[in-house]
């Protein structure tokens, strides 16, 4: 193939077209379900109505004008990529960032790639001897992206196509209210906050104690000693503006915070605007102001101040 011309043909940088070439080579992709099983699949993953239609309507039937050889190869590549890592828990794009706005098959490329994958990590959950329940609860993560990337007006969705391929890989779960995230050969799970209601002491805790079981009953070779998290939410500084008994504070109280390192790919302004208001565009004197959080996020940085990403830990 002319990794040059294809490069072109989908707008993106040929180094990006290069790495899917080279990661996935010939390696076995895995088929989209049957479109007639498609709507009941979406509807399992959470996808809601507005964005299951777009995916509908995207469809890649065989023939479809929408889609094109490049978009077809970028699909059965990308699904291969990320099928060959099953099992994987790092950080793995599954292929460059498209020019959306080109139509429903640009939009959702990596949703298919997704929807591909379904029945492959249920396959590995089940060989791990893990329930329908959490596999189906974990894998609806697809459908709160979706949603998230509409409320942000399209600006979400190039972290979220990496985010989810851990989902798609068996590398996360989401036990209750909190997702773990498997640490392999490392004695560490990370835990992650998804936007699923409260955050309270009593549903943590719940969620903590399921994973104290669950990873020894389904990972018996992986020994994890150590929950960690790395986050905006255990800076410090939101002590200045939060109540003691916010469950934030309380979340934060449960950490060992680690030294603070400046992180060289995460800009922590950002991804506060991005967790708490959705947005990334909007100006700090046009945000929402209705909650002591929301106040304090743009209190802080209208004084010029900056947030901080840190990590922390505590013992399983």
């Amino acid at each position: 193939m002319d990794l040059d011309d294809t490069a072109a043909r989908l707008g993106v940088p040929v180094e990006d077209v290069d790495r899917v070439h080279r990661l996935a080579g010939d390696l076995p992709s895995a088929p989209l379900p049957a479109k007639a099983d498609a709507p009941a699949i979406l509807h399992r993953l959470a996808v809601l109505q507005d964005d299951a239609a777009e995916i509908m309507a995207g469809w890649p039937d065989p023939g479809s004008p929408l889609w094109t050889p490049e978009l077809r190869w970028l699909l059965d590549r990308s699904i291969a990529l990320v099928r060959a890592d099953l099992g994987g828990h790092d950080w793995l794009p599954p292929g460059p960032e498209l020019p959306r706005e080109r139509g429903p098959a640009w939009r959702h490329l990596y949703v298919y790639a997704y929807l591909a994958l379904v029945d492959v990590v249920t396959r590995y959950h089940r060989d791990h001897g893990i329930a329908d329940a959490v596999s189906w609860a974990t894998l609806a993560d697809l459908g709160r992206n979706l949603a998230i990337d509409r409320r942000m007006h399209r600006e979400g969705w190039p972290v979220m196509q990496s985010w989810l391929t851990l989902h798609a890989r068996g590398g996360i779960y989401e036990l209750g209210r909190l997702q773990h995230h498997r640490g392999g050969a490392s004695t560490v799970i990370d835990l992650h906050i998804p936007e699923s209601g409260p955050m309270t002491p009593e549903a943590v805790t719940a969620s903590l104690d399921q994973a104290r079981a669950f990873f020894p009953r389904h990972f018996p070779d992986e020994r994890y000693t150590t929950f960690s998290c790395g986050s905006w939410l255990l800076d410090p500084q939101l002590l200045e503006y939060l109540p003691e008994d916010s469950n934030i504070v309380r979340f934060q109280r449960r950490f060992e915070l680690e030294p603070y390192e400046e992180p060289e790919w995460l800009d922590a302004d950002v991804e506060v605007l991005r967790f708490v208001f959705r947005t990334l565009t909007t100006p700090l004197d046009k945000l929402p102001r209705r909650t002591v959080l929301q106040r304090a996020i743009v209190d802080h940085l209208m004084a010029g101040r900056h947030w901080h990403v840190r990590r922390g830990h505590f013992p399983i």
